[in-house]
């Protein structure tokens, strides 16, 4: 190596390069030490970055598992024999089991709708005074001043009265009219009216029993009209919910004479690939977990073995196929039951033949197993609250006494007070319920809340565990912070020691090239001498 040095390249002092010597010795001292750091570094940023990947793989899988069943391909619907006359889907969390309906749509449901003679322009004045605007929910008065005499403010006037029904005005050839529409079924028909006498224009806005000279009804409230198995029904509108458990009706036409046969339409080929699939996206992440967990070639363990993340994951994810997901009836309540099976090295198989025979026997046993449920051993305690939305579990409730004269319903879950709200009950925030809300139709001395949250849910459930803000992935992601932190402080201690080491070197060097030079310089001074002694002049 060249030398650096000056006095080395002026071959005075040692004659030694001491910057190069320096630099050597330093870093001889300091490599190590780095290359430890470094391989600390790597081992964490390598831990950090496995157990991101498994978080993202659990948050993937569970996601994609919930849009699947909520996408509701994963449970039976109805099916229907004319879907041009009403549509039908299944609610969320219902159990149609052998569904069979015949449904005849005489006529829908509609809105009394009045139209007003038309004026020549929509900013022309309609007359002062009070116009009363009666509905079912009572009597509202629309005031009209000389502020607000023009047909745009009548209308604006009646929609602020907020009695339920809308105020337009529709321009046309023939000049600008108000149009007034109320909400759908009989009950909801309404009366326009002015005080006897009223000669300021604003009687042509009148409609009722008697009025002459007023609005004119385009269409006059009712409700829709259908027979159901042979017998009447009505509804105060198109779309409704309360007539086949757990089946949401949205009629389309009417179609009087020609009933509709509504069945049910069971996903089992869906079921089965569902089933397929997920046992294909457990295998997927168990793979995952084990290459972070397991040892790997030459001994050396994953990065992330011994984590506690990693063993709660993977404890939960082993559960899954024997967890029971379903408490209806006589089962399945389990994956086991119908051929998903844990090999020896913690992967899944599915028996294609088992499930089959599964779907055979009990489609709807084997369909509650993906979707999430919830019951009431009680006619006169329904559940409100939405599915998915209460912890799993069976919930005892007592003491129940319905609300009397306007009052808040009461009750214990759990032998804990529910909140009364009006005929609702609420879970209450130190109970496992929370989220729970039933409906209170009579008093209940003793009944049973189940929540099942199926396939989908018990996976969230794992996955929300894993990922909460005390859960064991955010304790891993603490400790691996608090490591980086500890190599960042190593880090800056070494390079101090090694800043300070190499100053020590430097000085001692610096000072063995004074004292060489000073002994060079006494040498040389002494051979002079010792020349002129001698009488030696060469």
């Amino acid at each position: 190596m060249a030398g650096t040095s000056i006095g080395y390249q002026l071959g005075i002092g040692s004659g030694l390069d001491v910057k190069s010597l320096v630099d050597n010795l330093a870093a001889a001292a300091k490599g190590p030490k780095e290359a430890q750091l470094a391989k600390r570094e790597e081992a964490n940023a390598a831990k950090v970055s496995q157990l991101a990947l498994v978080s993202q793989g659990i948050d993937s899988f569970a996601s994609a598992l919930s849009s699947l069943i909520s996408g509701g391909t994963l449970f039976s619907q109805p099916s229907l024999s004319d879907s041009s006359v009403l549509s039908a889907t299944a609610i969320r969390g219902a159990r149609l089991g052998g569904l069979s309906a015949s449904i005849e749509v005489t006529h829908l449901a509609q809105a009394q709708t009045l139209s007003s003679v038309p004026l020549p322009a929509r900013t022309d004045p309609v007359g002062q005074g009070d116009l009363t605007l009666v509905t079912s929910t009572g009597s509202f008065t629309v005031s009209i001043t000389a502020a607000n005499d023009n047909l745009d403010d009548l209308a604006k006037a009646i929609n602020d009265a907020g009695a339920g029904v809308s105020a337009s005005v529709v321009t046309d050839i023939s000049g600008a009219r108000l149009v007034v529409k109320g909400a759908t079924g009989a009950a909801n028909a309404f009366t326009l009216s002015v005080p006897n006498g009223t000669v300021s224009g604003l009687e042509r806005f009148a409609f009722g029993p008697g009025v002459t000279g007023g609005m004119t009804e385009a269409l006059e409230a009712r409700n829709a009209a259908l027979i159901v198995d042979g017998v009447p029904i009505e509804r105060a509108t198109n779309s409704f919910n309360d007539l086949i458990a757990g089946v949401q009706i949205d009629l389309k036409r009417a179609a009087p004479g020609v009933p509709v046969a509504m069945g049910v339409a069971r996903p089992d080929a869906a079921i089965s690939q569902g089933v397929a699939d997920f046992v294909a996206a457990y295998n997927e992440l168990m793979t995952m977990v084990n290459a972070a967990t397991a040892p790997g070639l030459d001994g050396e363990a994953g990065v992330l073995r011994g984590d506690l993340g990693m063993r709660e994951m993977r404890a939960g994810l082993a559960r899954l196929p024997t967890m029971i997901l379903s408490s209806e009836g006589d089962g399945p309540h389990t994956l086991a039951e119908i051929g998903v099976r844990t090999n020896r090295d913690g992967s899944l198989s599915l028996d294609a033949s088992r499930l089959a025979s599964a779907l055979a026997s009990d489609p709807q046993g084997v369909e509650a197993l993906f979707n999430p449920g919830q019951r009431s051993s009680s006619a006169l305690l329904t559940i409100n609250s939405l599915v998915g939305k209460v912890k799993p579990g069976t919930y005892t409730i007592t003491n129940v006494v319905p609300g009397v004269s306007g009052g808040d319903a009461s009750g214990l879950i759990d032998g804990l007070a529910m909140l009364g709200a009006g005929d609702n009950l609420v879970a209450p925030a130190g109970s496992a319920a929370l989220g729970l809300i039933l409906g209170v139709n009579g008093a209940v001395a003793s009944a049973t809340i189940t929540i099942d949250a199926g396939l989908g849910g018990a996976l969230q459930l794992l996955r929300d565990s894993l990922r909460a803000s005390s859960g064991p992935f955010a304790g891993s992601n603490d400790r691996l912070a608090a490591e980086a932190k500890v190599i960042a402080k190593d880090r800056d201690a070494l390079e101090l020691r090694s800043e300070k080491y190499y100053n020590q070197l430097l000085a001692s060097f610096t000072a063995m090239e004074r004292q060489v030079s000073a002994f060079k310089a006494t040498q040389s001074y002494l051979e002079q001498q010792v020349k002129m002694w001698t009488g030696d002049r060469d």
